[in-house]
């Protein structure tokens, strides 16, 4: 069975999406970009340097995202070249990373809340704010 676009719109999958995208870069230290973009690879599973690379025109130009995403364990090597038969490596996004993403799904169905913890001891202004959005989403039953 095929989703369509009503199908979609009555599941209200994005209705808090914004919040839920704000409280994942926040408690896993990725940033707005960083975060679209593993979403978009963990959608094409395996994939090349010069796909990512294909995968980051529509984002902000960062020369250090490759590097740092690798560094950071969000993409890991699935397959190693060997100057032969394979003339580069394949990379997939980390099960850190897959693990993220389905929280997040799971949170837009409403199947689990976002845990509010990590910012009840920062007094910064847009901690406080992300807080409060925070808890009226977990709030809202109708997501």
């Amino acid at each position: 069975m095929r989703l369509t676009s009503s199908d979609l719109r009555e599941l209200k999958l994005l209705k808090h999406y914004r919040i839920i995208r704000k409280w994942a870069c926040k408690t896993c230290n990725l940033n707005d970009a960083d975060l679209e973009l593993l979403i978009y690879l963990e959608a094409v599973d395996l994939f090349t340097k010069d796909d990512f690379k294909k995968g980051t025109y529509s984002y902000s130009w960062d020369n250090r995202r490759w590097n740092r995403l690798l560094k950071q364990g969000w993409i890991t090597v699935w397959r190693k070249r060997n100057r032969t038969t394979q003339k580069y490596h394949i990379y997939k996004v980390s099960t850190k990373c897959k693990q993220l993403i389905s929280r997040m799904y799971r949170i837009m169905l409403g199947e689990e809340d976002m845990p509010t913890k990590i910012f009840e001891n920062n007094s910064r202004y847009s901690f406080t704010v992300l807080e409060t959005a925070i808890r009226n989403v977990n709030k809202d039953k109708t997501r």
